[in-house]
């Protein structure tokens, strides 16, 4: 397990993103909420989390992906899913979170 799953927080004109990398776990979960607030504060038009390094991720992620996906479309800001392996794919399908949240190609 790592310590940071946040890996960075790029704010690009129009749209921030998110980049989540090992695993995603009640250890270290609320670092993920932070940097989902940190990345709505600026109000960008768009919220992405890249996903291309995550390797796991469980219920509590899960939950605080829902929070930012919550907080977002409160807000107005598009909020996406991006790149996720294979197997947090079918994490993600399985969860139901896909029937709300769009995965951006």
């Amino acid at each position: 397990m790592t310590d940071e799953p946040v890996t960075s927080l790029d704010r690009d004109a129009d749209v921030t993103t998110v980049a989540l990398k090992g695993e995603v776990d009640v250890l270290n979960v609320d670092q993920v909420r932070i940097a989902l607030v940190e990345a709505l504060e600026s109000h960008p038009r768009t919220v992405v989390v890249d996903l291309t390094d995550l390797s796991f991720i469980d219920s509590t992620g899960l939950g605080a992906i829902i929070f930012g996906f919550q907080r977002a479309r409160d807000e107005g800001i598009t909020f996406q899913l991006a790149h996720p392996s294979r197997g947090v794919h079918q994490i993600l399908v399985l969860s139901g979170l896909l029937e709300v949240v769009e995965i951006k190609e």
